[in-house]
């Protein structure tokens, strides 16, 4: 074993998906990939816009910027002929500046109920909590991926 992993082993840690220490695990994945992704942080309430050749475009809204937390929605945006435009996946995702920590507050991915960190039952919520964390860090590598990370503001859409 690699001195620098042993160091970080514990013996008998269950992170397995679904466990609390894989949730945990999910939530640095999450910070790790993110900041790849956003190097730097841009002020709240403003809309940025990522693009990749051959890729559709990541829209990301600032919500909050505090010292410690920010939380921001992250999606891609389609539109059907011009008319209709619907978010996909919807997530909103806090993250924890100190704890090098993001956790995924509401998700509305197709195919799966909404998820609401607030509204969730307990029995349920380590399990709800692991699928969406999950879903976010492979969104975040495919995203990373394709070769997004340059930010440009959004254009102001006219409702």
């Amino acid at each position: 074993m690699k001195p620098w992993l042993a160091a970080c082993h514990v013996r008998g840690l269950d992170v397995r998906p679904g466990s609390f220490a894989g949730l945990m695990d999910s939530y640095e994945r999450n910070y790790m990939q993110l900041r790849r992704l956003v190097p730097a942080m841009p002020p709240a309430a403003t809309s940025w816009v990522s693009s990749a050749a051959g890729a559709l475009d990541v829209h990301m809204t600032v919500r909050e910027r505090f010292r410690f937390t920010s939380e921001l929605d992250l999606t891609y945006r389609f539109i059907d002929g011009g008319q209709r435009c619907w978010d996909e996946p919807g997530l909103r995702v806090r993250i924890y500046h100190d704890a090098r920590q993001a956790e995924v507050m509401v998700a509305r991915l197709r195919h799966w109920p909404v998820f609401e960190l607030e509204t969730e039952l307990v029995e349920q919520q380590l399990r709800l909590r692991s699928h969406v964390n999950r879903f976010l860090a492979r969104w975040l590598g495919y995203c990373l991926y394709q070769g997004h990370g340059s930010w440009r503001p959004a254009a102001v859409q006219n409702s």
